[in-house]
């Protein structure tokens, strides 16, 4: 790459990290309840990256290499005869669109953590919710996963994917999800990238036809059940971040 070219992209990212995270979602707004983009308070995050998928948008950051959020728009008719996908023998990979330095990377989630713990990749946006072939494959990117522990991967949080799919196979509109990890105050780091590993996920469920929502809650640990969901304005307490437009009812 000539030095020109890499001026030229450096340049952009600057730009684009400048923007308000309203702005730069411009070509998936549609993907958010009433185009309504979270506003991040202050230092809540730094150096963020808004990333559009064909059927989900990222809030990516750039400090923990994980999503802050994903957001997703879905209704009945996306799983109506869809077909069942297979994911091929090693689909995931590095997300081109974020600086180098930025991106978690495949060897990230090839290490363990100091104690020997090996971590799964765990999907933010399910690859189970992209009913087409091209969103099922964007799925896999790096930029969608979060360092999971295996237990509670593939035990309850699956559980809870599999459930809020079943609910909006039953809704009569459009239903949004809204997932993202949680850190802890000292979070342990994978891999020579040091992806943050999250202390727990959550997942906010909304169904905008009537004006409802809750959210999941699951530790990421190897003892996590699934529990009760909790109240939108629990969640935000917990995560000091508001979502939603408006006051859903609960």
């Amino acid at each position: 790459m000539s030095q020109m070219l890499r001026a030229g992209l450096a340049a952009a990212w600057l730009a684009l990290a400048s923007l308000p995270v309203q702005a730069a979602f411009d070509g998936c707004r549609a993907l958010f309840p009433q185009g309504h983009v979270p506003q991040l308070p202050p230092g809540f995050v730094h150096a963020t990256r808004p990333l559009c998928f064909d059927r989900f948008a990222i809030l990516y950051s750039a400090t923990s290499k994980t999503p802050v959020y994903a957001v997703e728009r879905l209704d009945r008719h996306d799983f109506e005869d869809a077909p069942r996908r297979k994911r091929g023998r090693n689909p995931f990979y590095e997300e081109a669109r974020l600086p180098r330095a930025e991106r978690a990377t495949l060897d990230d989630y090839r290490a363990t953590l100091p104690g020997g713990q090996r971590m799964d990749r765990g999907h933010v946006v399910p690859a189970g919710d992209m009913t087409e072939a091209r969103g099922f494959a964007q799925s896999f990117s790096l930029a969608n996963m979060v360092p999971q522990v295996p237990a509670a991967n593939q035990g309850p949080w699956n559980r809870i994917e599999q459930d809020t799919r079943r609910y909006i196979r039953r809704a009569r509109g459009d239903v949004y999800v809204i997932t993202g990890p949680v850190f802890g105050p000292r979070p342990a780091r994978l891999g020579p990238g040091q992806v943050w590993v999250p202390e727990a996920m959550f997942k906010l469920v909304y169904d905008a036809a009537g004006n409802r929502a809750w959210a999941h809650w699951l530790p990421n640990s190897a003892d996590a059940q699934v529990q009760r969901p909790i109240s939108y304005e629990a969640l935000t307490r917990r995560i000091g971040l508001r979502l939603l437009p408006g006051v859903p009812q609960d």
